[in-house]
């Protein structure tokens, strides 16, 4: 998995685009800034959209290409953001330490969803948001028409209304469904497209 994305991230170009998930930039301009997590974050286009909003970013991903490319991309905007390379299980924080996590297009293999999870609700604070976007498991009827819809092929690496519900007790959500959105996010995220969206307060 992780040479798998080493090659994808050492393109030239943001293989995701440089704007951030559309989503996540509306739920954001909603809240107050604060202490920000990205799991995940690829090239960084999310947490660095954040920085420039006033969050105090925090990021990782296990692709050092990942997190060239996203100082490289924070550099260019005149934002800071921190930024580790580890997996779920090896990059730690602080509990109940961060306003706002963002999980955005995180598909993680099976073993590590538990622990994404987990995660989530020892470093949010109780209050804080949690942004969700993410291929369902209905997403892969739209990947045999348009390969370049992209996300895992494995459906388990996929989504559901009630994987989240089960994976986040304790969340009050005030969006929560499957929606089907036309993505134009850099070439791997072309076209038509299953996702779950997400938007809870942790209580």
């Amino acid at each position: 998995m992780k040479s798998f994305w080493e090659e994808r991230y050492a393109e030239e170009d943001y293989i995701y685009g440089e704007l951030p998930n559309a989503y996540l930039q509306l739920k954001l301009k909603g809240l107050k800034s604060g202490k920000i997590l990205f799991p995940a974050d690829g090239e960084g286009r999310n947490s660095v959209y954040a920085a420039g909003m006033g969050w105090q970013v925090f990021a990782y991903d296990f692709s050092e290409k990942a997190k060239e490319k996203a100082f490289k991309l924070a550099n260019r905007k005149g934002v800071e953001i921190n930024y580790t390379v580890g997996n779920i299980k090896e990059v730690q924080f602080e509990k109940e330490s961060f306003d706002a996590i963002g999980l955005i297009y995180s598909h993680v293999p099976t073993d590590l969803r538990a622990a994404l999870f987990q995660q989530v609700h020892y470093c949010l604070k109780p209050g804080g948001r949690l942004i969700f976007e993410a291929f369902s498991k209905n997403h892969n009827l739209y990947q045999q028409v348009n390969p370049n819809a992209g996300g895992p092929r494995d459906i388990n690496m996929l989504y559901s209304v009630e994987e989240l519900q089960a994976g986040f007790e304790g969340f009050t959500w005030k969006d929560l469904k499957e929606e089907v959105v036309d993505l134009n996010e850099g070439p791997f995220h072309q076209g038509r497209s299953a996702v779950i969206r997400a938007f809870g307060v942790k209580n």
